[in-house]
């Protein structure tokens, strides 16, 4: 399974773009839209959580996230340190979910 995630953030709101294709031929696409102000960064990651969850409720065994986010790639690869309270909140969940795949 390939999850490819991206974020949009502007003073109207934030949303977020998930697509996720699968084997023979699975392809699922979402987008959400915010009632919240996120930055591009808490978007990014809701995204990937989002996918994720769809992912595991999909049956996928095997993950791969793409994010045109080097901070977060490189958060969840751990070549970065999540600064933040909240960034670091989000890549727990992210590890966390990480073990069903």
């Amino acid at each position: 399974w390939i999850l490819s995630v991206d974020d949009a953030s502007n003073l109207g709101g934030s949303g977020v773009g998930i697509v996720l294709e699968g084997p023979g031929a699975i392809l699922l696409e979402q987008s959400l839209r915010f009632e919240f102000r996120a930055s591009n960064n808490q978007a990014e990651y809701v995204a990937l959580l989002a996918g994720m969850v769809l992912a595991k409720e999909m049956g996928a065994t095997s993950l791969s996230a793409r994010s045109d986010s080097q901070l977060i790639t490189k958060q969840v690869a751990g070549t970065f340190q999540a600064k933040g309270p909240q960034l670091a909140k989000y890549l727990e969940k992210v590890k966390l979910l990480s073990k069903n795949f």
